[in-house]
C-alpha cells in the first residue's frame, strides 16, 4: 500500500505532466481525424454526383496516400507515447531496494525459442506476436520480460485459437540447481494437457504431495523430474509469496524451472499500456494497472533472488 502511495505522488509529479503534454499530441490528431473523415465524405459526394470515371480514378491515388499519411500518424503518437510514459514508470520501479536499472524497447520480445524452452504451454505455435520489451536486473538475478499473444490452430474448428495473452518472464537462478518443475493452475488443465503430456514423456511425475501449503497445492497442479529436489526449489515463502499475488491480482500465473532457468507467465486479457487514439489518456487508474502488472512480474523474480 505504501509503495502504492508513493506511485501516485510519483504519478501527479512526474509522469501527469508528460501524459498532459501527450494529450495535447492526441487532440490534434483528433481533430485530423475529424477534418479528414468530412473531406473523405465530401470527395465521396462528388465522385457519386459526377460520376466520371476518370475522376475517381484521378482521385483514387491521393486519397489513398492520404489514408497512409493518417495511419502513419497515429503510429507515430503510439510509438512516441509507450516508450516516453514506460520510461517514467521503470524509472520508478528501479529505485526500489537491490533494484538494477531497467531499460524498454518497445519492439523488441522472448524469442519464441525460450518460451517453447519452459515447456508451459508446448510447442510449434504458428501465432507467435510480442513487444514490450523489459531487461534488468533484481538483487543477484538478470532478468528479462515483455508481452505476448501465442497461438495454435485449434483441432476442433482448423482457425487459431489463444494459448497465452500476458508478460512473459525469463531469469536465472543465482546458484546451481538440478532437475526441471513446472506448476500450472489447476484450472486450466484441460487447456494445457498437451504441455503436460510433453512433460511427462520426459520423466516427469506429478508431485502434488509434496507440496505442504494446501492453498497452493488447491490452485496448483505440480510436475517434477526425479532428480529434482521439489521443495528447495519452490519453497514455502515462495509458495505463500505466489499465493498473495494470485490473490491480489486475480490472474492465473504459471512457472517453470529448467536447471537454473527460471519461466514464468502472467495472464493479462488486454495490452498493456495501449494509448487511446478517440478519448483521453489523462488517467491514473490505467497508468496504476500497468504498474501493477511490472511489478507483480518483478516482484516474482525478487521473491526468488530473496528466497533462494
Amino acid at each position: 500500500m505504501k509503495r502504492l502511495q508513493e506511485f501516485r505522488i510519483f504519478y501527479n509529479h512526474t509522469i501527469f505532466p508528460e501524459l498532459v503534454r501527450m494529450e495535447k499530441h492526441r487532440k490534434r490528431l483528433v481533430r485530423l481525424l475529424i477534418f479528414s473523415v468530412f473531406l473523405l465524405f465530401l470527395l465521396t459526394i462528388v465522385q457519386i454526383y459526377a460520376n466520371v470515371f476518370l475522376l475517381t480514378l484521378f482521385l483514387t491515388i491521393p486519397i489513398a496516400f492520404y489514408v497512409g499519411y493518417i495511419a502513419y500518424r497515429i503510429r507515430k503518437f503510439q510509438q512516441r507515447f509507450k516508450p516516453n510514459i514506460i520510461g517514467l514508470i521503470l524509472d520508478f520501479l528501479d529505485n526500489a531496494p537491490n533494484y538494477g536499472k531497467l531499460s524498454y524497447d518497445s519492439n523488441k520480445k522472448i524469442e519464441q525459442k525460450v518460451f517453447e524452452e519452459s515447456g508451459i504451454f508446448g510447442k510449434g505455435f504458428p501465432f507467435y506476436r510480442g513487444e514490450d520489451f523489459i531487461e534488468g536486473r533484481i538483487g543477484e538475478m538478470n532478468f528479462e520480460l515483455s508481452e505476448l499473444d501465442v497461438r495454435r490452430i485449434s483441432p476442433v474448428s482448423n482457425q487459431l485459437e489463444e494459448v497465452f495473452r500476458g508478460i512473459f518472464i525469463t531469469s536465472i537462478f543465482n546458484e546451481e540447481t538440478e532437475g526441471a518443475i513446472t506448476i500450472w493452475p489447476r484450472r486450466k488443465r484441460p487447456f494445457i494437457s498437451r504441455a503436460i503430456k510433453d512433460f511427462t514423456w520426459a520423466d516427469a511425475v506429478n508431485v502434488d504431495e509434496e507440496i505442504l501449503n494446501p492453498k497452493f497445492k488447491e490452485y496448483f497442479t505440480i510436475y517434477a523430474t526425479e532428480d529434482t529436489h521439489v521443495t528447495g526449489i519452490l519453497s514455502e515463502p515462495m509458495q505463500e509469496a505466489l499465493m498473495e499475488y494470485i490473490q491480489s491480482s486475480k490472474k492465473d500465473i504459471y512457472i517453470s524451472f529448467r536447471g537454473k532457468k527460471i519461466y514464468a507467465a502472467i495472464s493479462s486479457p488486454k495490452d498493456l499500456l495501449e494509448p487511446n487514439i478517440l478519448r483521453s489518456n489523462l488517467s491514473f487508474q490505467e497508468m496504476k494497472e500497468f504498474y501493477e502488472d511490472i511489478e507483480l512480474a518483478l516482484l516474482i523474480i525478487r521473491d526468488f533472488d530473496q528466497t533462494h
